[in-house]
């Protein structure tokens, strides 16, 4: 694609149509338009340049509104693997920010998101996401698109509870025997190997190494390739999976999986099995959980898991107490021999202020 390139034309790497123009102000926008329309992404261009053109010759700043905003946000997120989760929190809060420009949203407004997120029976961890968001976008608009001079100080909800949820073997056993065969492959998989959702749909067999016992992730959350060890479990769950397809490693009906797992047949399996507020992510804490509990490190299972850092990974050292046995055995059936008694202790104290 040539530099000079004026108008709206497509490329090859983005199924939306882009806009490319120089404003009055000698300064040059090559964009997504964020839209699959040509005639969309012409009214959008038109629309740029004339304000464009008002804002320079004028001065009148154009009032953007939460909508325009969102537009310019999701073309610039379209290629994150979580792309999917953000269009589906711009869609919750239309109701709240849909009808507003931009310069209108203040701590009163963000403050009756936060009301109204609650009151639909969402927890503070779903509401901070929300929050999250609309930081994000804000000082996108204020800080790169100057479409904005100030945005409300937005803070996130305290007191959030860690989520401790994790299943026991006879849980998982009893989960694994009421779920269709595919999805009992992926929990089986998941519950081996600690990988998440969109790691295991999207395994492909070129990456992965029966003999050596390993799986090479590319589609990992932190954006970092990784190799997985295969233990004894994980590869029985692979094996049972060649000859399905010839490229992806897990299947449904020989259809490579790219809907969200977490869909009827995993709920159905959750109401067979008895188990509750549980999602498949969990399967991830549950295999953490398991490991620590069977004496692995916190710095082996940071990179078992494919974390960073070990801030993520400590959350599950309280699973792990063998360290701590013989501190509580001190004053077990009285052997602890150097205990002082406190109520004597105490008596001595009130015959000395007598």
């Amino acid at each position: 694609m040539a530099q000079t390139q004026e108008g709206v034309y497509r490329r090859q790497d983005s199924r939306f149509w882009w806009i490319a123009t120089k404003l009055p102000n000698g300064k040059r926008i090559r964009q997504s338009a964020g839209t699959e329309n040509r005639q969309d992404a012409e009214a959008l261009l038109a629309k740029i340049r004339l304000e464009a053109f008002r804002e320079h010759h004028f001065g009148f700043k154009p009032q953007r509104s939460w909508q325009e905003a969102v537009v310019r946000y999701l073309a610039i997120k379209v290629n994150l693997r979580s792309f999917k989760d953000v269009q589906r929190i711009c869609r919750k809060l239309d109701p709240f920010l849909g009808h507003l420009i931009l310069d209108q949203i203040t701590g009163d407004v963000i403050w009756s998101v936060i009301q109204g997120v609650l009151a639909k029976g969402n927890k503070p961890a779903t509401v901070n996401r929300y929050l999250a968001l609309i930081r994000s976008l804000l000082r996108m608009a204020r800080d790169e698109w100057q479409w904005i001079d100030a945005m409300p100080k937005i803070r996130f909800l305290t007191g959030e509870t860690e989520r401790d949820r994790w299943l026991t073997r006879e849980e998982a056993d009893r989960l694994i025997a009421v779920s269709p065969p595919h999805l009992a492959a992926l929990i089986r998989f998941a519950l081996a190997t600690g990988c998440r959702a969109r790691e295991i749909t999207g395994l492909e067999w070129n990456r992965v190494d029966l003999a050596r016992r390993t799986a090479w992730l590319n589609q990992t959350k932190n954006g970092t390739p990784r190799g997985v060890p295969l233990n004894l479990a994980a590869v029985i769950v692979l094996e049972k999976q060649l000859g399905r397809h010839t490229q992806f490693a897990f299947t449904d009906f020989s259809a490579p999986i790219r809907w969200e797992i977490t869909n009827s047949a995993w709920h159905t399996a959750l109401a067979k099995a008895g188990i509750n507020d549980f999602r498949f992510h969990d399967l991830r804490h549950t295999w953490a959980s398991w490991h620590r509990q069977a004496g692995t490190s916190c710095d082996e299972l940071k990179d078992l898991g494919g974390w960073k850092s070990r801030v993520m990974v400590d959350r599950y050292a309280k699973y792990a107490t063998e360290h701590l046995r013989v501190a509580a055995a001190r004053i077990e059936d009285g052997r602890g021999g150097n205990v002082v008694s406190l109520s004597r202790f105490c008596h001595v104290q009130k015959e000395k202020r007598s």
